[in-house]
């Protein structure tokens, strides 16, 4: 059940971002510029740090959202379980692994990171662009996660298919075309 008595009491994400249009638009614009732009690190790579991240604080709508769109780029299934059970062990990359390490240092205990971290992630191959995104992507989701969690947000596991087969296909753009349609619905029955 939300925390704001305006919104059904099934509200999932899509509708705080129609109550508060002003604020969603540009949020979505940086989501879609973020997660779906140029990167070195590929859309399935992204989406799996922000589920990671989401994994990390405990956060059940976008962990649940963000497993189910990583899987619908191609991650593995059992990836993020295997992940958050222990990162060393896990089914990924090697090379993605201290981008994960750094993630979730900085989620955890942020105050605490050094230039060693950031060096395992650039020694791994990856160059300042990749740090930028990967460490952009964890600040974005722990905006998220505190945004989802505050407004008491949670949905079901067969919403979290319907919002990855939506994130897929349209990204983060086609959310906001969701947003546009609504406020022209509304637009043309005040008037």
């Amino acid at each position: 059940m939300p925390f704001l008595p305006s919104l059904p009491e099934n509200a999932v994400l899509v509708d705080v971002f129609r109550a508060y249009p002003d604020t969603a638009g540009p949020l979505l614009d940086y989501h879609e510029a973020l997660l779906r732009g140029p990167s070195p690190l590929s859309v399935a790579e992204r989406e799996l740090i922000a589920a990671y991240v989401s994994g990390l604080n405990a956060c059940h709508y976008c962990h649940g959202v963000h497993t189910a769109t990583a899987e619908a780029f191609g991650v593995c299934e059992g990836t993020l379980t295997a992940l958050l059970a222990d990162l060393d062990t896990a089914p990924v990359d090697e090379r993605m692994k201290p981008i994960l390490r750094h993630v979730g240092k900085l989620t955890l205990t942020p105050s605490r990171m050094t230039d060693a971290d950031a060096t395992a992630v650039l020694e791994a191959g990856w160059n300042e662009k990749a740090l930028h995104d990967a460490v952009s992507v964890c600040a974005l989701f722990n905006l998220m996660n505190r945004l989802v969690e505050g407004l008491g947000i949670d949905a079901t596991p067969d919403y979290f298919e319907v919002s990855a087969r939506r994130l897929a296909g349209g990204g983060y753009a086609g959310l906001k075309t969701l947003l546009d349609e609504a406020g022209s619905r509304e637009e043309r029955s005040s008037s």
